[in-house]
C-alpha cells in the first residue's frame, strides 16, 4: 500500500542508508591512505597508535595504554613485546605497574610520522571550509550521542 507516510518513511530510510554508505566510503578512503603511510614506516595501525599515544604522554602505564587503545592487557603485552624487540619502546616497572617510554628510535619515528599522519588527515579534509568542518564535527557529535542513548 502506498500512502504518503509509508513512502516518506522509505525515502528517509534510503537517504539514511545513502548517508551510511557515503560515510563508510569516506572513512575507507582515509583509512587506506593512512594505512599506506604506516606501511611505508613498517608499522601496523596498533603500533602507530602506541607510538602516537606514548609519544604524546611519556611514561604511561601499560594498563592506561590498553584502555586508551581499546585492547586487552594481554593484547597490549604482545604488541609491546614486538615493539620492544624492534627497539621502538621500552618498559620499566614502578611498583606493580609497567610504564612505557619510546626509545630514541621510537621517538625519531614519532617525530616524523605523527606530523605526516596529521598532514594526510588535514589534506583529506581540505575540501571543506573551516565552518563546514566545525559543522560536521557538531553533527557527528550529535549523531554519536544518539547512539549512546540507545
Amino acid at each position: 500500500m502506498k500512502n504518503g507516510k509509508l513512502d516518506r518513511g522509505r525515502h528517509d530510510a534510503r537517504r539514511e542508508v545513502a548517508l551510511l554508505f557515503r560515510i563508510s566510503r569516506v572513512l575507507r578512503s582515509l583509512r587506506l591512505a593512512l594505512n599506506e603511510h604506516m606501511r611505508a614506516w613498517d608499522l601496523s595501525p596498533a603500533q602507530f597508535d602506541v607510538i602516537a599515544q606514548v609519544g604524546s604522554s611519556e611514561g604511561r602505564t601499560q594498563r592506561d595504554l590498553a584502555g586508551s587503545l581499546l585492547v586487552t592487557e594481554g593484547n597490549i603485552t604482545q604488541l609491546l613485546d614486538k615493539m620492544e624487540k624492534r627497539g621502538l619502546v621500552k618498559r620499566h616497572s614502578l611498583g606493580r605497574c609497567n610504564h612505557i617510554a619510546l626509545t630514541e628510535e621510537g621517538q625519531r619515528i614519532h617525530d616524523c610520522i605523527v606530523p605526516e599522519h596529521e598532514a594526510i588527515v588535514a589534506g583529506q579534509f581540505s575540501a571543506l571550509s573551516d565552518q563546514e568542518k566545525d559543522q560536521l564535527l557538531k553533527l557527528l557529535r550529535k549523531l554519536g550521542r544518539s547512539f549512546k542513548d540507545r
